[in-house]
């Protein structure tokens, strides 16, 4: 029924209703057309008008209770309003049922009186309300129509409902799609136009609510979102209101700052810690601050709280919201550096070939000092590999995924040397400068290797053994005190430190601190048979990178093997890296060997003079490799009695099947 139709001719609606059931069509031109659409639908089904309400379709109760959990948040949200209505008219003369979108009622409240005549009619929760099963009735036209309708007495198709007037409006979900009908049953005689404005409203209040409630779903769904990917950032970050209230705080950055994050929120943050002077200022000017290194402090017990941190400004339009503070641990920012700049050792103790006695000897002293943290000195001469030594036991022990930071000690100019080991201040540094950590800083977690430390000046001794002695640093320019947790290596290619102790060009008491434990690496010319074994490693080495295949001819391993080799093993692999590129077949000889080697040797220049000792050993490695190894034949060549040869050959570290190749 149109309301502009009101006050209706039930009569002549009647008479209409009549004529349409008996001959399919109807002369009233005040019908309203929506009705006569319906009343088509329904004749072309052909539906009984007389149909009794005791067979009209209805859900059974486990059927109903699974279509009322499916739409159980339309029903949560519709049923507020469905009771304001029925109090609003007095809780009399009206029933309001729920439909979903197959037009089953799913829900209804009204009068007690109302809703039994009702139910003897067939209206009851369950009742499928669809046209082709009970005719023209308000729900349906509202939800083929998609508008707001009211159907009163003879409007309806069928005649057991011709005593009612029903007034219905859509549903319609947040994303559009129809959700159900609300709909308002009275008497006839009861029906009002305006019962049409109420139902409108109700349905829109309706959608307006399921509409705030996905919205604050979804919203706190994004926030459920926002909330675990802030906890699971690496970093701390706390959000601040323009009062420097804690308006968010991660739990990185509460353990950061040594507070709760849970008791932070809501709390001015300067009421839990005390806040570094560049935040302060960043703060009250509401400007940016890049990152920096500062110190919190917390209140509580005055602990200082060393981080990155860094401050960014909220802003809508030109309007300042508030503050992010994203804040790191200075030794975890230092241990990403170190992986991205490679401060990492790189050898291990199987990367030390040897098969000499004294050399293994050495390695297994060098692997229980790698269990420990005590501080390691090695002594040996230059070449003999004390860095790779010093890599092996780094990463050995427990600070292997530590960095490792090498210093030598011969190339820091005296002037510099303070602020690389200690690093310095902004204010030490000068005007619109940063601090910068030193290599003790950035050590800490792992191991600080200190190479020619003999050339460590006097007063930088000094300021070493303090750090020794106490694990703390302060910078340059600085006051505040750094803790460290670092390993100390020491290495020098003076045998006799102890002798530049009681000469005064080295502290005693720094080396006693660097004593602790002292490993001093054989020079190559005493390791024997390793020469074999190194030239063989080193030869695959460069071949495999040149992309070639070659061997070592008999009189190149002489010549190598007879050379006393003053620069040890760097020297021997800078000099087989060289004769590699030089080689033009497959065979290694004598004359793609320096000229300086084969000079040194025993068939070289006149003018080369060696010791006796040194003559006398390659006077024995020519003779084992003319003789091949047959010592009766060499003591005989060599005009010396067998036990002597033998007696010799062990102090060199020469064997009789190293002659036999």
């Amino acid at each position: 029924m149109l309301p502009l139709a009101y006050p209706y001719d039930r009569q002549l609606l009647l008479s209409a209703w009549q004529q349409f059931t008996r001959q399919g069509t109807c002369g009233l031109d005040s019908l309203d057309p929506a009705v006569l659409r319906s009343w088509q639908r329904c004749w072309q089904t052909g539906l009984d008008p007389y149909i009794s309400p005791m067979v009209l379709e209805c859900e059974d109760s486990e059927a109903l209770e699974r279509r009322r959990h499916a739409h159980f948040d339309l029903i949560a949200v519709a049923r507020p309003f469905m009771e304001d209505i029925y109090q609003f008219v007095g809780e009399r003369d009206i029933v309001v049922y729920l439909t979903d979108r197959d037009l089953c009622i799913l829900d209804a409240v009204g009068d007690p009186s109302l809703r039994e005549l009702l139910q003897g009619r067939g209206f009851e929760c369950g009742l499928m309300l669809a046209e082709e099963l009970c005719g023209t009735n308000a729900a349906a036209l509202a939800l083929n129509e998609g508008m707001p309708v009211q159907v009163v007495g003879p409007e309806h198709y069928c005649v057991a409902f011709h005593s009612l007037t029903g007034t219905a409006a859509p549903i319609h979900a947040p994303t559009g799609e129809m959700m159900g009908v609300l709909s308002i049953v009275t008497l006839e005689s009861k029906g009002h136009p305006h019962t049409l404005g109420v139902v409108m409203a109700a349905a829109k209040a309706i959608e307006n609510q399921l509409q705030a409630d996905l919205s604050l779903s979804e919203a706190c769904h994004h926030l459920a979102e926002l909330n675990f990917a802030l906890q699971a950032m690496s970093r701390g970050v706390v959000f601040l209101d323009t009062y420097g209230r804690v308006t968010h705080i991660n739990a990185r950055a509460g353990k950061i700052l040594g507070i709760s994050h849970r008791m932070a929120m809501g709390r001015v943050l300067d009421s839990l810690v005390k806040l570094p002077a560049e935040v302060e200022r960043a703060l009250a000017r509401q400007a940016s601050l890049p990152e920096k290194e500062v110190v919190f402090r917390t209140l509580k017990d005055n602990k200082p709280r060393p981080c990155l941190v860094s401050v960014d400004v909220l802003r809508e339009s030109s309007q300042v919201m508030g503050f992010i503070l994203t804040l790191g641990h200075t030794a975890e920012m230092r241990r990403l550096v170190h992986r991205m700049v490679g401060a990492q050792a790189h050898f291990t103790f199987d990367d030390i070939l040897c098969r000499d006695a004294e050399m293994q000897r050495v390695l297994s002293y060098a692997r229980i000092a790698a269990q420990g943290d005590s501080n390691v000195l090695l002594l040996g001469e230059s070449g003999t590999g004390k860095e790779m030594f010093a890599q092996a036991i780094h990463n050995g022990g427990r600070r292997a995924k530590g960095p490792f930071i090498a210093i030598n000690c011969a190339a820091i100019p005296r002037e510099l040397m303070a602020s690389e080991l200690f690093g310095y201040e902004g204010a030490f540094a000068g005007a619109g400068e940063e601090g910068r950590p030193g290599k003790f800083e950035l050590a800490e977690g792992g191991t600080i290797f200190f190479d020619n430390v003999d050339s460590m000046p006097l007063d930088m001794q000094a300021s070493l053994l303090r750090v020794i002695d106490t694990r703390e640093v302060v910078r340059l320019g600085g006051t505040r005190v750094i803790p460290l947790d670092v390993r100390i290596i020491a290495a020098s290619s003076n045998l006799d430190l102890a002798g530049e102790v009681e000469r005064g060009h080295f502290r005693a008491d720094l080396f006693y601190r660097l004593h602790v434990l002292t490993l001093t690496i054989p020079p190559l010319r005493e390791r024997g048979n390793d020469i074999l074994l190194l030239v063989a490693h080193f030869t695959e080495k460069f071949a495999r990178q040149l992309g070639k295949t070659v061997t070592m001819s008999p009189g190149a391993m002489a010549v190598l093997q007879s050379y006393h080799w003053p620069g040890n093993v760097r020297e021997l692999e800078n000099v087989l890296e060289r004769a590699m590129h030089m080689v033009d077949g497959d065979v290694l000889k004598v004359e793609h060997l320096p000229r300086e080697l084969r000079q040194a040797t025993l068939a070289g220049s006149d003018e080369d003079i060696l010791t006796l000792q040194e003559a006398e050993r390659q006077a024995i490695i020519r003779a084992g490799r003319a003789l091949r190894g047959n010592v009766t034949r060499m003591a005989e060549a060599l005009g010396i009695g067998r036990t002597t040869l033998w007696r010799k050959m062990r102090a060199f570290n020469l064997s009789p099947d190293s002659f036999k190749g």
